[in-house]
C-alpha cells in the first residue's frame, strides 16, 4: 500500500497527522508533496499550525 493510500485511510479515520509522525510511520520525507496529492484528488484537507517546545510545525487533518 503506498504512502498516499496509508495517509488517506489515516485522516478518513478523523486522525491528524504532522511530518515527524509521518516519517516514523511510514518512512514518509515528502508529506507536504502527498497532502497536495489528495488535495488535488479532492480530499478537503485543512493545516493547522502548531507551536511545541518553540517550534511551530504543520498539523494536517480532514475538514469535517
Amino acid at each position: 500500500m503506498s504512502v498516499s493510500h496509508k495517509l488517506e485511510s489515516w485522516l478518513l479515520k478523523g486522525k491528524t497527522i504532522t511530518a515527524m509522525q509521518a516519517l516514523n510511520k511510514w518512512g514518509c520525507m515528502r508529506l507536504s508533496a502527498r497532502i497536495n496529492e489528495l488535495r488535488n484528488a479532492g480530499f478537503p484537507i485543512l493545516t493547522d499550525s502548531v507551536k511545541q517546545n518553540g517550534k511551530i510545525f504543520a498539523r494536517y487533518r480532514l475538514a469535517a
